[in-house]
């Protein structure tokens, strides 16, 4: 496509000399734009696939992909209605759930949790509880006073493994003097942490027979917790689901009840990907801004160059091959720029994080306890290409002008 001549005359303009200094500068300043603007992009929305999947990996890992909640949040008959969810097609695991609110109290310290009582055969099938035990055993995890709890709840209340933690549940007990908040100490029989914060600094796992006692349920659940083969198949497992169920209970897939959650992430995602896309855009402005500049500084050789024998077309070539250079070089950097921090995101930020002396991803607001990143191959290509894209864009102008400028002319005015 491109002639030897052709390439030795692009790099010979790439390398400018003592008077073209300030072109070089510029070329320079687009070529490390291009770069930084591919790699940021590549960077953030690695980011972002990271930062949703681990969410929802966290998400789905201790909530079902679909849930049976029994109407006036009580569902009699649990077994029953579980057998017919476990005789769909997809269903990997069903699981019986009493969920409710209370207050947590111990060394006088109190926090607002959520306590779910399960079925420690259950419990145990959950990977993300399971796999994650730090203190304690799910063997311990039976009989009437036994709670399993989140190991940043369990510091907040200073707790260890064999302390009581009392529970204060608002749905007291009536009495002729008026409501009293029903409460019970329980004791911790192992801690776990999962690395999201809501769930280790709010959760409390009991077994189903004593939630049924605490929140007086006899006989009863709140809702029945469903895992599928593939949580994308929600919405159609879920209708066979309810089929089977009939009037027993509603179903709820997770994509309803995280619905906003997830909306938001993925339009700060495509809001980031428009604004990052700008710093693409502007180097490209900078490497049309430069190679118009080297056309006017070349008017002479192109004039030369055409008395001699080039065609305009080999003008044009000339032109465009040494301003694409520049987002080649520039996009490739970008592109191994961008990989590179990313396998090794985590360890970037710890060692600003030494330097600084400040906390660069505060779990408290972000939910996880490390900085995720996922890179997705399409995305990249995607913003190889689009890096590519404009790059040779930004040449056509320049390359096209140089190719149109008449010889007379130049060396007239020369």
């Amino acid at each position: 496509m491109f002639s030897a001549f052709e390439r030795m005359m692009a790099m010979r303009y790439l390398r400018a000399r003592r008077r073209e200094g300030f072109i070089s500068v510029i070329a320079w300043f687009s070529l490390t734009g291009i770069a930084l603007g591919v790699a940021t992009l590549i960077i953030v929305m690695s980011v972002m696939n990271g930062f949703r999947q681990e969410l929802l990996s966290r998400i789905l890992g201790i909530n079902g992909h679909l849930m049976v909640s029994g109407y006036a949040n009580q569902l009699p008959d649990f077994d029953a209605v579980a057998e017919k969810a476990r005789k769909v097609p997809g269903v990997v695991l069903v699981s019986p759930l009493i969920e409710g609110q209370i207050m947590a109290t111990a060394r006088g310290v109190a926090r607002g949790a959520v306590v779910r009582g399960m079925r420690a055969e259950d419990l145990k099938k959950r990977s993300i509880i399971a796999e994650n035990i730090v203190a304690g055993s799910l063997d311990d995890f039976n009989g009437k006073d036994s709670v399993l709890i989140g190991s940043r709840l369990a510091s907040l209340l200073g707790l260890k493994i064999g302390d009581k933690v009392s529970l204060i549940s608002p749905k007291g007990n009536v009495t002729a003097f008026g409501t009293v908040p029903r409460m019970r100490a329980y004791k911790v029989a192992a801690t776990f942490n999962i690395g999201m914060y809501e769930y280790d600094s709010s959760f409390i796992f009991m077994p189903l027979e004593a939630a049924q006692i605490y929140f007086k349920l006899k006989d009863k659940v709140t809702n029945l917790e469903i895992f599928i083969e593939d949580p994308d198949d929600a919405k159609s497992v879920g209708r066979e689901i309810s089929a089977a169920v009939g009037r027993a209970g509603r179903v709820h897939d997770w994509q309803q009840v995280n619905s906003s959650f997830f909306n938001a992430i993925q339009v700060e995602r495509n809001v980031m990907f428009l604004i990052l896309t700008l710093i693409i855009v502007v180097a490209a402005f900078n490497i049309i801004s430069s190679m118009i500049m080297l056309v006017k500084d070349k008017g002479r050789d192109i004039a030369i160059l055409r008395t001699m024998g080039a065609t305009g077309g080999m003008v044009m070539r000339i032109f465009f091959l040494s301003g694409a250079s520049i987002g080649v070089i520039g996009t490739l950097a970008g592109f191994i720029l961008g990989l590179v921090f990313c396998q090794n995101i985590e360890s970037v930020r710890q060692a600003i994080q030494s330097l600084t002396g400040t906390e660069l991803f505060d779990e408290t607001i972000y939910f996880l306890s490390r900085l995720p990143a996922v890179v997705n191959p399409y995305e990249v290509v995607t913003v190889v290409c689009m890096g590519l894209g404009l790059s040779f864009l930004a040449t056509l102008y320049p390359s096209w002008r140089a190719s149109k400028i008449d010889p007379a002319e130049a060396l007239r005015y020369e």
